[in-house]
């Protein structure tokens, strides 16, 4: 895989810089900035700020994202999402970062964030990448990418990324929310707890309850 270099980490600022000038999801911070807190005993609609003297440069930081991570998974992906959980300085800023490697054909895999639009961009590999319009239309776009190319998935639809080529891929993200909550499709509906009815499934995906069973079973030991 090719070292990111200079470039590349530039691109990566300006598309960081690009997402937070947009109309975040999450309300606009009423001070500078507002450190997470992780006190257990406390529960808000996002996190309690610390004391802003007790802040340091840490709080705002996060190393080694140019190290690749593995994708020995049965999907050949590995996202590394770098949300207010990992830099507590995000907290009230409206913002995140996610990096996406893929071993050759790896996917990630139909999904979708409900508290956050996506703007993508390419650094290795060719990623076919869509999103799906909600009802009635549900209306399929895609694109074949290369690197340097941006792509934008709405806030809440359905989308993917699928590495075509038989080399290794990587794509970083920005996302308008310091916590864009994630929901896998397959993982959601067929690995629940407990576990969807199958008749309701059934019928819904108009699917034999054998194959709705086996189905439940297999994404339930992977989730």
């Amino acid at each position: 895989m090719m070292k990111i270099g200079v470039h590349t980490l530039t691109t990566i600022a300006i598309l960081v810089l690009a997402s937070s000038l947009t109309y975040a999801s999450d309300p606009s911070p009423l001070q500078d900035f507002c450190v997470a807190t992780n006190d257990p005993a406390l529960f808000v609609n996002g996190k309690f700020c610390r004391d802003p003297m007790l802040a340091t440069a840490n709080d705002f930081f996060f190393p080694g994202l140019n190290i690749p991570r593995s994708t020995a998974n049965p999907l050949g992906s590995n996202v590394t999402l770098l949300n207010v959980d990992k830099i507590a300085g995000l907290n009230t800023l409206g913002i995140s970062l996610a990096r996406i490697d893929f071993a050759p054909y790896g996917l990630n895999p139909p999904h979708t964030h409900p508290r956050a639009t996506e703007i993508l961009v390419v650094v290795e590999g060719i990623i076919y990448v869509g999103f799906v319009s909600s009802n009635p239309t549900n209306r399929l776009f895609t694109k074949i990418l290369y690197p340097g190319d941006v792509f934008v998935f709405p806030e809440g639809l359905i989308h993917f990324q699928f590495n075509v080529a038989n080399t290794t891929g990587v794509t970083f993200s920005g996302l308008n929310s310091q916590n864009p909550g994630l929901i896998v499709i397959a993982n959601n509906v067929f690995g629940s707890t407990p576990p969807i009815s199958p008749d309701v499934l059934t019928k819904a995906f108009k699917l034999d309850k054998n194959v709705i069973e086996f189905l439940q079973k297999e994404f339930f030991m992977t989730t």
